[in-house]
């Protein structure tokens, strides 16, 4: 049987908790509730992010698959309780509320951008408020959460995932085009600036322009930028469709809030040049323990025919700006059919910062479950020795180095 990764979250922005079951990780990996704490304080940080973020203390608690600090094989359920929910317990019971409770007047005004007015037409509800709970980005913190999973069976094979943010609004960081050594960014720098970018004289204009937005009632989107480095070549695979790595990465940063592009590398600028000047030569290298082939250039952003080839994997994502607004879009109530001004939730000015853990978070989910389903193994020393012995031979037939 092919071990695969499973991921499965639950939870409403304003419900109980936010919970993530994550199965396929075998037993014996390392895993405390500090691992993934750190991953949700990521998460909750940023400037321009709203009245929420300092409500939630986002602490995890792991409710089964680990025990005394190992995992056991099972799957590992994972909670996260939501603060704020003591003040919505009547409007979120999970049983009708009594007629004297107050249980929230229904929002039938859709906010333009967001999954108000499809999730009405798709779930045959009159009150958004069933549909804008679990569509809330809230529900990336359950990604975020077995992101942090992933990560620490990454670690066992030395493969990192970070993020940085490189656009907001029309502020941009001056790239070099290199995707080659991930060790070249100032990962430091990206951790302590309060956007996720690490140039800190673009960093400060960004916050200049969250203040601008802010203060005109506005919301801004922009790109980050996910790197993944240290990672086998021939992961993924191209006999079919679902087997490809490229679009599994593409599909899951697409598959967050709010995402509206992705892309691997350069891919839409390389859509305009000539083969010559996207595609990676090969060269033979040699050192006194033998020879191999490598590259110098790194254009394909890690992948070829949905294969990871060894170099880094870069993918950057675009985030639209959050459709709630302050100062609200027209509308239409949706009971009087009426033109209306859009309804407004508490919301952020900017999220692209968070944006960036949660595509570290699912980049790693790939990534866990394309080493889970080539290596297997039910116990982490069964996995790492397959892991080792594939390397061997790349390395004896000289098809890598890991560097």
């Amino acid at each position: 049987m092919v071990t695969q990764l499973r991921v499965t979250t639950a939870g409403e922005s304003h419900g109980p908790a936010e919970v993530c079951v994550v199965e396929g990780i075998p037993a014996g990996l390392a895993l405390r509730s500090a691992d993934v704490d750190m991953e949700l304080s990521r998460r909750r940080k940023g400037y321009g992010r709203g009245a929420r973020m300092a409500i939630e203390g986002d602490a995890c608690r792991f409710l089964s698959g680990v025990r005394q600090g190992r995992t056991l094989g099972s799957p590992i359920c994972i909670l996260v309780e939501n603060q704020d929910h003591v003040n919505w317990l009547d409007v979120m019971s999970a049983e009708p509320a009594p007629a004297q409770a107050d249980r929230g007047a229904p929002v039938t005004v859709p906010r333009p951008g967001h999954a108000d007015l499809p999730g009405m037409a798709k779930y045959a509800t009159s009150d958004i408020r069933d549909v804008l709970e679990r569509a809330s980005a809230r529900e990336t913190v359950g990604r975020v959460a077995a992101g942090a999973v992933c990560k620490r069976f990454l670690a066992e094979v030395g493969v990192s995932v970070r993020a940085r943010v490189i656009r907001i609004g029309d502020i941009a960081v001056a790239t070099n085009g290199s995707l080659v050594d991930p060790q070249a960014i100032d990962w430091d720098a990206v951790e302590v600036s309060s956007l996720g970018c690490d140039d800190v004289a673009v960093s400060e204009r960004m916050r200049a322009a969250v203040d601008v937005a802010r203060e005109r009632g506005e919301s801004l989107g922009g790109i980050f930028e996910v790197w993944c480095w240290g990672m086998c070549p021939g992961l993924g695979g191209y006999a079919s469709m679902a087997d490809r790595l490229s679009g599994r990465l593409l599909g899951a940063l697409g598959s967050i809030p709010a995402i509206k592009g992705v892309e691997l590398g350069a891919g839409f600028e390389n859509a305009s040049k000539s083969g010559s000047e996207v595609h990676d030569p090969l060269e033979l290298r040699t050192d006194g323990a033998g020879s191999w082939i490598a590259r110098k250039t790194n254009r394909a952003a890690g992948l070829e025919g949905g294969m990871t080839t060894g170099m880094p994997i870069v993918l950057r994502a675009a985030m639209k700006p959050i459709p709630t607004l302050t100062t609200p879009l027209p509308s239409v109530d949706t009971t009087t059919m009426k033109p209306t001004p859009a309804h407004v939730e508490r919301s952020d000015i900017t999220a692209v910062p968070a944006a960036r853990v949660v595509g570290e978070a699912m980049a790693a989910q790939v990534l866990a479950s394309a080493y889970l389903e080539k290596f297997g193994g039910d116990s982490v020393p069964e996995f790492l020795a397959n892991v080792r012995s594939y390397a061997a031979v790349l390395e004896e037939r000289g098809l890598w180095r890991r560097s």
